[in-house]
C-alpha cells in the first residue's frame, strides 16, 4: 500500500503541482544532475540534453511527450503509482511508459521505496530517446505478455538488471545506465565506485536465476560491453532460458533475503 496520493489530471490532461513539490523537483535535479556528470552513460547525458527538463517545475506529462516523441514515437503515461504486471507490460508494448503522478516529500529526499514521477521522468525518459532502449522496452514487454503471469515475475529479473540497474563499460571506465541508481544520489556514486558491490558481464540466464531485493543498495550489478548489446539481449530465446533457470534454481542470494522482489 503506498503512502503517496496520486494526482488526478484536469481535463486538459494537466496535473496540479504545488510550490513545495516544484521545489522538491528542482532540488532533485540541480543535485542529480551534477552527481551523474562522471557517473552516468555518455546516451544519458546525451538523452538530458535531448529532453531539456524544466529544473524550476516538475515537467507536465504532456510537455515530455511533445519532445519524446520526436524522438522515438514513446509517450509517458500518468499512473497512479505502482500497476499490476500486465499492465506495465502493456503499456511498454504499445510504446507508453508508466509515469506516476506524484512526487516524493522532502522526509524522503534521498531514498523513496515506489518509483514517483521524479524516478521515472528523470531515470528513464533520457534514454528512451535512443532506440536501442527504446525498442528494448517495446520488445520487452510484448515478451513478457507472452509468458504465464508466475513467468513475468522472473523474467523481470532482466529488466530489473538493465533497465533499473545496469551498468555499461565504457572507455572511461564503468558507468550507469540503470534509471534505478540513475535517480538515486546515493546509488549513482555506489554503483560505480563502490568496492563492495560486485560488478560481472552481463548473461541472461545468470540473471534469470539471480534474486534482488528492491529496498537495499544492490549488493550484484550486470555489466554490458557497449549500449547497443541491451537491444541484443532479445537475440537470446529468453522464455527458454527461463525454463533453464527455473530447472536449474536461484543462485544463493547475496543479501539477507528477508526483503521481496518486487
Amino acid at each position: 500500500m503506498t503512502k503517496y496520493i496520486s494526482k488526478q489530471p484536469n481535463p486538459q490532461g494537466v496535473l496540479d503541482w504545488t510550490a513545495d513539490e516544484n521545489k522538491t523537483w528542482n532540488t532533485l535535479i540541480e543535485r542529480q544532475t551534477k552527481i551523474v556528470q562522471t557517473r552516468a552513460c555518455a546516451e544519458f547525458l546525451e538523452g538530458l540534453d535531448r529532453i531539456q527538463f524544466s529544473k524550476k517545475h516538475v515537467p507536465q506529462h504532456s510537455e515530455i511527450n511533445q519532445r519524446l516523441k520526436n524522438f522515438t514515437g514513446w509517450e509517458v503515461e500518468i499512473v497512479p503509482a505502482l500497476i499490476p504486471a500486465k499492465e506495465f507490460f502493456t503499456l511498454l508494448a504499445n510504446k507508453k511508459f508508466p509515469a506516476a503522478s506524484f512526487i516524493r516529500i522532502p522526509e524522503e529526499l534521498d531514498y523513496i521505496q515506489e518509483p514517483d514521477i521524479f524516478h521515472e521522468f528523470y531515470g528513464h525518459v533520457p534514454l528512451l530517446t535512443f532506440k536501442e532502449y527504446a525498442n528494448f522496452m517495446e520488445d520487452f514487454g510484448k515478451l513478457a505478455l507472452s509468458a504465464s503471469p508466475k513467468d513475468r515475475r522472473r523474467l523481470f529479473r532482466i529488466f530489473w538488471f538493465t533497465i533499473e540497474f545496469g551498468l555499461l563499460n565504457t572507455k572511461d571506465g564503468v558507468r550507469a545506465y540503470g534509471g534505478g541508481m540513475l535517480s538515486s544520489i546515493h546509488e549513482t556514486v555506489y554503483s560505480v565506485e563502490s568496492k563492495v558491490p560486485k560488478r560481472v558481464p552481463f548473461d541472461p540466464l545468470t540473471a534469470l536465476r539471480t534474486p534482488y531485493r528492491y529496498d537495499i543498495p544492490q549488493p550484484l550489478y550486470y555489466v554490458l560491453n557497449k549500449f547497443d548489446d541491451l537491444y541484443n539481449i532479445l537475440n537470446y530465446d529468453l522464455l527458454a532460458l527461463l525454463e533453464e533457470s527455473k530447472n536449474l534454481g536461484d543462485l544463493e542470494p547475496l543479501f539477507d533475503p528477508a526483503g521481496e522482489e518486487l
